[in-house]
């Protein structure tokens, strides 16, 4: 008898449920018609059943993208300023072939500068000085300079490395077909971000290619063999060999360099000491001369590495490397909402100029650049790390006798060496860091896994 009775909260709760579901436009759509067949009602169930499966997979996989978030966010993310390293030891070995192609174009490149600075010395032609100084019109001869030691040999040898040349341009070609300007001839090797500029260079250069390229142009097999040697930097380069080393060594050649005053060995990308190594058909390049070739990136990258060893194997690290050039910068900003520590590489070129803008001293710029980073208040709880590096080819310059005075006044009559030179540009540094307040230098963001890395491969 007392199960036909339901306590007065029970019935209030069932009116206030049956108000709600028939004032609810939304519930009165959802009720099945009145008049529904067994049949029916079994396809609706069945699109019911249908519908609840594909909202919990929904729900799974926003929890996935929530878990995959929030795994991101625990790992180290870096913002990596002008610099590109490896953090894992297998990193670079898929792209090795490319890096290779890079060394050796950068030789390639430091011939080619070599060679148009003998070729200056052997060209210099001043004019006589007018009869008359009232003369405006151009003299009609002129007369040449000695070209201290300089001879028919080197001419021949000129010669004999113009196919360097021409390769260095072609390579340029297929790795900036968009960009490449036969007219305005770039001091440095050019590539796009994210362009798979990796690849490119290994199709370009793999013996299949050319094979393909000498077989379509209709070639017979003996000079479609020739064209490959001539299309191949490793085959060219073994060639010129002995010719390239004769050049660089050769005391006539020193001299004409240091009274152009050109340092070949400031410049970044420079593999001329290591000529034969490179230039050998063997050749494989080694860690360290990965980290010492040179390209020129336009964009950001996006690198994830997972650590293979250290104080935390297996953890996450995003690298960005983004573009040093001034027109590059204004591409950054939407890298540093969530960035936890920035690596600044400073090289030490006080002597040096940047490609873009050659009245802007390199070092100059980059002590500007860091003003700039410790300023910017998106960065105010970014940790910074200053890397002075290039710290080898500081002391070659210092002991080649350059003046860091002649090129940074304020530097003023501090001894020329290493040790205060050093002391000098990182108070500069130091000196911005310090006045806005943001992280200390050189702390923080695993600083023992980074300096063990960064000493390892020769880099500070």
């Amino acid at each position: 008898m007392a199960a036909k009775f339901r306590s007065k909260k029970a019935l209030s709760a069932e009116i206030v449920a049956d108000k709600y579901r028939y004032d609810d436009p939304l519930s009165l759509a959802m009720l099945p018609p009145k008049d529904e067949s067994p049949e029916d009602r079994a396809k609706r169930l069945e699109r019911q059943q249908e519908a609840s499966r594909i909202s919990r997979e929904i729900d799974d996989s926003l929890l996935e993208s929530k878990r995959v978030y929030e795994k991101r966010k625990k790992a180290i993310k870096v913002l990596l300023l002008d610099f590109q390293l490896a953090f894992t030891p297998n990193h670079f070995q898929r792209e090795r072939a490319a890096w290779k192609t890079i060394i050796q174009l950068n030789l390639i490149s430091s011939i080619k500068k070599l060679l148009e600075v003998v070729q200056d010395e052997m060209d210099a032609t001043p004019t006589r000085k007018p009869s008359t100084p009232t003369s405006l019109s151009r003299p009609s001869s002129a007369f040449r300079i000695p070209t201290h030691g300089l001879t028919a040999n080197h001419r021949q040898i000129r010669l004999r490395l113009s196919p360097l040349l021409s390769m260095e341009t072609a390579l340029a070609r297929k790795l900036l077909p968009e960009n490449f300007d036969p007219e305005r001839p770039s001091r440095e090797i050019c590539v796009r971000a994210n362009s798979g500029w990796k690849a490119t260079l290994e199709r370009a250069t793999s013996p299949e290619s050319r094979a393909s390229i000498g077989s379509r142009q209709g070639r017979s097999a003996q000079s479609s063999s020739e064209g490959r040697n001539r299309d191949d930097p490793t085959q060219v380069l073994a060639a010129c060999k002995d010719d390239i080393i004769s050049l660089w060594q050769d005391p006539a050649v020193r001299e004409v360099l240091w009274r152009h005053n050109v340092r070949l060995e400031d410049s970044p990308g420079f593999f001329l000491n290591d000529a034969e190594r490179i230039s050998d058909v063997d050749y494989e390049p080694t860690d360290a001369d990965i980290v010492r070739a040179r390209v020129r990136t336009f964009g950001v990258e996006e690198h994830k590495f997972i650590l293979e060893n250290g104080a935390n194997p297996g953890s996450e690290w995003y690298i960005y490397d983004v573009g040093g050039s001034r027109s590059m910068r204004q591409h950054w900003v939407p890298y540093f909402d969530d960035v936890q520590a920035i690596i600044f590489l400073a090289p030490l070129a006080f002597n040096q100029v940047l490609e873009e803008d050659p009245h802007v001293n390199r070092l100059e710029d980059s002590i500007y650049l860091w003003k700039e980073v410790c300023a910017s208040p998106l960065l105010a709880k970014s940790t910074l790390i200053l890397f002075l590096n290039k710290m080898d080819i500081l002391d070659g310059t210092l002991k080649a006798g350059i003046s860091v005075q002649k090129f940074v006044p304020s530097y003023g009559d501090a001894p020329n060496d290493i040790e205060h030179v050093t002391r000098y540009f990182k108070e500069k540094f130091r000196a911005y860091q310090d006045t806005h307040a943001t992280s200390a230098i050189l702390v923080g963001v695993r600083e023992g896994i980074l300096r063990g890395h960064l000493q390892k491969m020769n880099v500070i």
